[in-house]
This record gives structure tokens, C-alpha cells and sequence, in this order.
């Protein structure tokens, strides 16, 4: 629920996400997952923090898809609701993007957003 009372909005992991992910977790140990965490820092305030783990919490946002296993704790939900979490690979490099609706501002470097 957010703070009016309503549902948060759903978050998405998209298909090109998902494959990615499954593909680093495929290297990693059996039950291997991808935390997806809101922390504060980065260039604008707020930064996304992603690390592998093997355990998950009792609040955690779990999203499965196409072999991959994401997980966010409840703090960081509600600072992404409606988030769209994408893999692009363009020239300049491959990184996944989180699309914030949240975000009135993001840094170049793709990981750091102000709200």
C-alpha cells in the first residue's frame, strides 16, 4: 500500500531482463538470486545497488521469470513503484535500466536517480 492508501504499482521485469539475469545466475551456485536494492548515495541522491545472493527475506518483492529470480525488500519497493527493470545492450555498453516513474532526475551513469 502507499501512503494514500492504494495499491503500489506493479514492478516489471521485462523479457530481455529476465534472460540476462538468468544467464549471470546460471554461473553462480544452485538457488542464486538478484537482490535489486534502493540505497541512499550516487550522484543524485539515490542509487540502485544489485548483488547476488542465496537467501530471501520475509518482505521481499520476489519476480520470477524465464529462469530469473529478483528480489526487493520492502523499503526499496516504495521507492520504485511501477518500475520497469530492462537489459540494453547499445554501443557504449550492456546494463540494466530501471525505469523509475518515481525519478525526476537521472545521472548518466544509469544506476543513480533523484525523486
Amino acid at each position: 500500500m502507499m501512503a494514500d492508501g492504494t495499491d503500489m504499482p506493479q514492478i516489471v521485469l521485462t523479457d530481455r531482463a529476465a534472460s540476462r539475469i538468468a544467464t549471470i545466475l546460471a554461473k553462480e551456485a544452485e538457488g542464486a538470486m538478484l537482490r535489486i536494492a534502493v540505497l541512499g548515495g550516487g550522484c543524485s541522491g539515490f542509487q540502485y545497488d544489485f548483488q547476488i545472493t542465496d537467501k530471501a527475506e520475509g518482505d521481499d518483492l520476489v519476480l520470477e521469470k524465464a529462469g530469473a529470480t529478483v528480489l526487493i525488500d520492502k523499503i526499496s519497493q516504495e521507492y520504485m513503484p511501477g518500475a520497469v527493470i530492462d537489459y540494453a545492450e547499445e554501443l557504449i555498453g550492456a546494463a540494466f535500466k530501471i525505469d523509475n516513474p518515481l525519478a525526476t532526475a537521472n545521472c548518466g551513469c544509469g544506476t543513480s536517480f533523484s525523486i
